[in-house]
């Protein structure tokens, strides 16, 4: 039976296992446990935000960091073109306009050359999504949009763990949203966070994700929340899964690294390199561009899948998503950077316990179907 490389398996550790077990046996399974608490400090000491509010999901987190913004109908969110659709539907579910941005063609990016040209009157927030392994270039972002008073929604989901400046990837946001899905380099599953040095967005985030109960009478309810909780069960693994997060990054790396070396010399093949400038890559995935367009990404990934090599495409862009269209009001405005990435870009099988040899024989079977 031919060997089968998954693009991820989640590291659970005998730890982790023993967390989760100490929790079930003491009946603590609810959001109500005391785990929650405690993942919530431990994120904040570790991200160096004052508050952090633990949810159901990064999807979850964005929807309720909007919402706790004060961002409603008739405002602009300006996100990234080349994203996740969760950026988008946390804007359309608000009553709110998104304005795409294209992204760059080899950080994959929001392209902050276009920023200013798309601010207008109405521009509430910009969802600032680090997108794969390299941040966003925070300080410029952060020198524009503070002079007009528009708000950072800093999405993390991605790259927690990473440093921009010595300073942590979600630290430089009004509000920052992560991810625990099991993919990421701290997994409870599913699962996120939010994080926020106001107090005000705190208390709101607290009430949204809990359905706004009443503080005097609880079951009269005082605004529109969501059941967005997280379970004592997820915390508790969490919990364990963040004091390894440096062990999962070096791996990481290294593998990122061997790819690296066995890739680029490939010149229909562009791979992101561990350091952009003074920018380090954390490789929460391995991403690979096809420069030769003979081939699309559909197609290769395809030929890996039959001999036991699992792949995952690249974003589609939002101003392609059908289910955006009536959302959307720049039906003019042309976004190559991502509408190609997403056609020939894709990651490879990246997990912590892939071995060198594994690595080689990918890459030998990448380079022999890419010439």
């Amino acid at each position: 039976m031919k060997k089968f490389y998954p693009v991820n398996v989640p590291k659970i550790t005998n730890q982790d296992i023993k967390s989760v077990s100490r929790v079930m046996k003491d009946s603590w399974i609810s959001s109500d446990g005391p785990e929650v608490k405690k993942f919530e400090d431990n994120f904040s000491s570790f991200i160096k935000k004052k508050y952090s509010i633990a949810v159901s999901s990064g999807t979850a987190a964005l929807e309720i960091a909007m919402k706790a913004i004060g961002v409603g109908p008739g405002d602009e969110v300006i996100i990234p073109n080349f994203t996740i659709i969760s950026n988008a539907l946390a804007v359309v579910k608000l009553g709110a306009t998104p304005i795409m941005i294209d992204c760059g063609i080899y950080d994959w990016n929001i392209d902050i050359s276009q920023l200013e040209k798309k601010i207008s009157k109405r521009t509430k927030a910009v969802i600032i999504t680090h997108i794969y392994s390299f941040s966003n270039p925070m300080e410029k972002i952060i020198k524009i949009l503070k002079k007009k008073n528009i708000l950072i929604v800093e999405d993390a989901a991605e790259v927690i763990g990473l440093k921009y400046k010595n300073k942590m990837c979600g630290s430089y946001g009004d509000i920052s949203i992560f991810s625990f899905y099991a993919n990421k380099h701290v997994t409870t599953g599913e699962g996120g966070m939010i994080a926020t040095s106001n107090q005000k967005y705190f208390t709101k985030c607290r009430e949204l994700r809990n359905l706004c109960f009443g503080k005097k009478d609880k079951f009269n309810h005082t605004d529109i929340g969501w059941n967005y909780r997280i379970t004592n069960i997820q915390a508790a693994l969490g919990i364990s899964q963040l004091k390894n997060i440096k062990t999962i990054i070096n791996k990481k790396i290294q593998i990122g690294k061997l790819y690296h070396k066995l890739l680029s010399k490939n010149k229909n093949i562009f791979i992101q390199k561990p350091y952009m400038g003074k920018l380090k890559n954390i490789y929460w995935v391995v991403g690979l561009l096809i420069l030769n367009s003979k081939v699309s990404a559909d197609k290769l990934s395809k030929k890996l899948q039959k001999i036991g090599i699992q792949t995952r495409p690249f974003f589609y862009p939002m101003n392609k998503q059908k289910i955006l269209a009536k959302y959307i009001r720049q039906k003019k405005d042309k976004f190559p950077n991502s509408e190609y990435i997403s056609k020939y870009g894709f990651y490879l099988p990246a997990y912590f316990d892939l071995k060198k040899k594994d690595i080689y024989y990918i890459c030998n079977q990448i380079n022999n179907l890419i010439k």
